[in-house]
């Protein structure tokens, strides 16, 4: 690879950084061919990018992105080293999880996820059980919801019980 080329890898990587919250980093040796190509399909069906990196590019890359500190990162840029990127901070934990049923590969080394670096493949059920930000807006949603709902639920009953006893109480006058 000449000087050019890993310029370049290294600025395609520093702008994929720069757009994204969610990094894993996971060692896929030893997956062989077909096994490589059915964990792409499921990263690409969980909306999951997979790519396989150099560890000094990547690592020059994230020193390159002044928002974000991916420090914690560095010890783990060790051996093979994919990274999946995703919008969903639990999405590659899923895609890991779900394919290690079939296979001991990938197994996780990092993850950045929002500025949070969780390190070590004892890591993957936790992270796989994270909500993403929308989860969390619905259900904060639905807990506000809640007791305004049985409020007006409440006051629509109570409206129907007292309306049927003012028509009652009317018809006894009568």
């Amino acid at each position: 690879m000449t000087r050019e080329e890993k310029a370049l890898m290294i600025e395609d990587l520093q702008e994929v950084l720069k757009s994204t919250g969610t990094v894993y980093l996971a060692d896929i040796s030893g997956l062989n061919a077909l096994e490589t190509s059915n964990l792409r399909r499921a990263c690409y069906r969980s909306e999951v990018q997979l790519r396989v990196v150099k560890n000094t590019l990547l690592k020059k890359a994230m020193e390159r992105v002044e928002e974000n500190e991916y420090d914690g990162l560095y010890d783990s840029l060790k051996g093979n080293t994919a990274i999946l990127i995703s919008e969903k901070g639990n999405a590659p934990a899923k895609v890991i999880e779900t394919f290690r049923k079939k296979s001991k590969k990938p197994i996780l080394k990092a993850a950045w996820i929002d500025s949070a670096v969780f390190v070590g493949d004892d890591k993957i059920t936790e992270l796989s059980n994270l909500k993403s930000k929308d989860e969390l807006v619905g259900e904060i949603i639905g807990l506000l919801q809640s007791p305004l709902k049985t409020v007006v639920s409440q006051l629509q009953s109570g409206g129907q019980t007292i309306a049927g006893l003012v028509k009652t109480l009317s018809e006894r006058s009568e």
